[in-house]
């Protein structure tokens, strides 16, 4: 089995799901959004919006991968099932 396809499996567990959806609640609250709220710039840009926007961009990244996973696993099932019939 490729390092893709047992990627793909372990992101299909409700598990991960919930990590991924624990994580993303506690990066966006108190402790991580008071460290990153600091009279700092990065080319210019606040640090605690730079922060948001990269949270934001790692979400969707990490939505995109679950969603493939899951398309993934219902294409498998659909071929089985055409082999079975």
């Amino acid at each position: 089995m490729t390092l893709k396809a047992l990627l793909l499996k372990s992101l299909r567990t409700r598990e991960s799901w919930v990590i991924f959806f624990v994580l993303g609640i506690i990066m966006m609250n108190y402790p991580f959004i008071s460290i990153f709220n600091k009279p700092l710039s990065v080319l210019g840009f606040p640090l605690l919006y730079l922060y948001l926007q990269l949270g934001w961009l790692i979400s969707i990244f990490v939505i995109y991968l679950f969603t493939k996973a899951n398309h993934s696993a219902n294409k498998g099932n659909d071929s089985h099932k055409g082999e079975q019939g």
